[in-house]
């Protein structure tokens, strides 16, 4: 069975880019597990974060935001809740993303059960928004199947090599053609690479660490509240508070799991910071942001393997500015025009050199 674009990964990245594509042909999305966004997509904090990720990530970020209101038919997928920018140190201070600066009673005005000594400096961003990530997700899934794509899960790629101007990409039992192969696979974009044959990238998975943790008083209106060096971040779930260490540990591509130690870590952080006195741990996760080495993301083909296109290196903000990237992709792998300058997304940048980590090792 032949098809004009084969998507590999059922996440954000692929079912936004595979939506896009069916008005330019036809269009299979790919998925191994048993269900989509099972991994990174499914494990994610969901905040729309402007002020969040290097320059590319903040501009598409930034451009997403009417794509997100665009499909807000059912129910809103964002959803008003600022963002309180947190330094402990002096040397956090220095480093305070592009918002506007608040005093320390300003900060404990907005969450009052920081500790008023914990608080250096603060900057507020009050452009930030919960996601509705899963409904995010689904509206591309529902485009997807109303364009006539197909979508297949439990459909693990094994084999995937040239056929003719294509490729053959194997499923298990079965093969299926595809004029261009769209590698959306995230943490194992370098390896679905590789076995085309592609050279890897050095996209690099980092596993990071969420709990929920019960508290005695929750004000649903507190912001998210995170430490600028990447320390912790927090913010109200239900009647509890979802947290995180902010981790970035290194990791083989996997089904991530937590470890105890970074959730205590989360729990010590976020208390010493706070008068929480946070204890009991409702349920934690874990999930792999998977990131190129400028840590902004990649789209397009590499010269010299022409018909294989990667979506990938989303890191943490692959939700944030999904429709945007979807755009800019689409426009990509179908020589469409572009609204904003591919080069920065472009493979090509990763294989100067030393900018580059072959072996996908940490």
């Amino acid at each position: 069975m032949a098809w004009d674009f084969v998507v590999v990964g059922g996440g954000i990245a692929g079912v936004s880019v595979a939506a896009g594509l069916t008005g330019h042909g036809s269009v299979l999305l790919v998925e191994a597990e048993p269900e989509l966004a099972r991994h990174t997509t499914g494990r994610s904090a969901a905040i729309y974060l402007p002020s969040y990720g290097g320059p590319v990530v903040r501009a598409l970020t930034t451009a997403s935001r009417a794509g997100f209101t665009a499909r807000s038919v059912d129910a809103p997928l964002l959803r008003p809740r600022p963002t309180l920018w947190l330094a402990t140190t002096e040397d956090g201070a220095a480093a305070m993303p592009p918002a506007p600066a608040v005093s320390a009673a300003e900060a404990l005005a907005l969450c009052p059960v920081l500790r008023p000594g914990a608080v250096v400096a603060a900057a507020v961003d009050s452009g930030t928004m919960d996601v509705d990530a899963m409904g995010l997700h689904q509206s591309y899934v529902r485009e997807l199947r109303a364009g006539g794509g197909e979508v297949r899960t439990g459909a693990r790629v094994t084999a995937l090599g040239r056929d003719g101007s294509g490729w053959a990409v194997g499923l298990g039992g079965d093969t299926v053609r595809a004029g261009v192969v769209v590698n959306a696979a995230g943490a194992w974009a370098d390896e679905l690479a590789v076995l085309a044959g592609v050279p890897a990238l050095g996209l690099r998975p980092l596993r990071r660490t969420v709990a929920v943790a019960a508290a005695a008083a929750v004000d649903p209106a507190w912001p998210l509240v995170a430490e600028v060096t990447d320390d912790f971040y927090f913010r109200p779930e239900g009647t509890g508070i979802l947290l995180s260490p902010a981790d970035e540990t290194p990791s083989a591509p996997v089904d991530a799991r937590p470890v105890d130690v970074d959730v205590a870590l989360a729990l010590d952080r976020v208390n010493t910071a706070t008068t929480l006195g946070l204890r009991s741990v409702r349920h934690s996760w874990a999930g792999l942001r998977t990131f190129a080495a400028d840590r902004e993301p990649v789209v397009g083909e590499l010269p010299g393997h022409p018909g294989f296109a990667f979506v990938a290196g989303q890191g943490g903000y692959g939700i944030q500015m999904a429709p945007a990237l979807a755009e800019v992709a689409v426009a990509v792998i179908t020589g469409g025009p572009v609204t904003v300058d591919p080069a920065p997304l472009s493979p090509a940048r990763l294989r100067s050199g030393a900018a580059i980590n072959p072996d996908n090792t940490a």
